[in-house]
């Protein structure tokens, strides 16, 4: 059986090794969210779908053979001539900072509608993971996210949503006229700090009436990203903190979503909530410590790595 089902738009994906106006090399891999959170989940070992579109075009056949090939089953995802292969580019500009540029309008991607998600849902899976990514592009994807959540309600699987706002994809109050009608079909919810007034009630003006408004709304744990200072997971009857695990950082793209797919492990493992913390920030030291959104994940039989001393030759 299928553990977690997700789906929304995977990408090719150009990395540049230096600010894109003086030139040079781009190396081509794949990325998305919710690919990254699958690509994660496979490597801990779970049974994870993914369905999305792709062009019918090289960029959508990479897609779909790098997704096969990390072991995630995209049995149900579609090809279409409709539209391209989404593109996503990363500039490095200083430091550590990165720009990102979406080659995303009128994409295969944005194309999905409910019907796309028919036959995954009928088959099932214990989680229901998606983003706000999805919904942000295009009435078809909003449409169905919103009906996917109602049918995973009703087939009792677990859903989790992790905001996962872009700012380049549609305004705060565009997000939260969509996303907050969600909340109440939401069993576990992750968001950066800064995204949980995207999702809460406008009224709510503080973390912590935000947080209160959420379970009160019926989420059984809102789980808080905060970067290098670690996660909060917040549930009616207790409030659970893990600092980050420090490495040196490398890359922060893809971060999130290596934090949910080690959380979600955790729920699959029937860990406490102690135990998915502690996955989820270990995830995503190993992605900041590696160039790429999915290439450094880890494996199961690789969570204790971090725990060497740096500089360490394992033999």
């Amino acid at each position: 059986m299928t553990e977690v089902l997700t789906f929304g738009e995977a990408m090719a994906a150009l990395r540049a090794e230096q600010p894109l106006m003086l030139g040079g090399s781009l190396r081509l891999s794949v990325a998305g969210a919710e690919a990254n959170v699958a690509i994660g989940l496979a490597r801990l070992g779970h049974a994870v779908r993914w369905v999305g579109l792709t062009g019918d075009d090289e960029f959508g056949r990479l897609v779909r053979r790098t997704l096969r090939a990390e072991g995630v089953d995209v049995s149900r995802a579609v090809t279409t001539e409709e539209g391209p292969t989404g593109l996503v580019v990363f500039e490095p500009r200083v430091a550590d900072l990165v720009r990102v540029a979406y080659f995303r309008t009128g994409s295969a991607g944005s194309r999905l509608a409910p019907v796309h998600l028919d036959a995954a849902l009928t088959e099932g899976a214990r989680i229901l993971h998606l983003t706000g990514v999805t919904p942000a592009l295009g009435p078809g994807p909003a449409r169905a996210v919103h009906s996917a959540v109602r049918d995973a309600g009703r087939q009792g699987m677990t859903v989790c949503l992790d905001v996962n706002y872009r700012g380049k994809l549609w305004s705060r109050e565009e997000a939260a006229r969509v996303l907050r009608p969600l909340v109440p079909h939401v069993d576990v919810l992750v968001a950066s700090d800064d995204e949980l007034s995207v999702v809460a009630p406008a009224e709510a003006a503080t973390e912590a009436a935000r947080i209160e408004a959420l379970l009160s709304r019926g989420v059984g744990e809102v789980v808080v990203k905060r970067g290098s200072v670690g996660a909060d997971v917040f549930t009616a009857a207790r409030t659970i903190t893990r600092d980050a695990v420090a490495v040196p950082v490398r890359d922060t793209v893809g971060a999130g979503d290596a934090f949910v797919a080690g959380y979600l492990s955790g729920v699959l493992d029937g860990g406490p909530v102690e135990l998915r913390l502690d996955r989820a920030v270990t995830a995503g030291a190993f992605a900041v410590a590696t160039v790429g959104d999915w290439e450094g994940l880890p494996g199961h039989h690789e969570l204790d790595l971090l725990r060497a001393e740096p500089g360490s030759t394992l033999r």
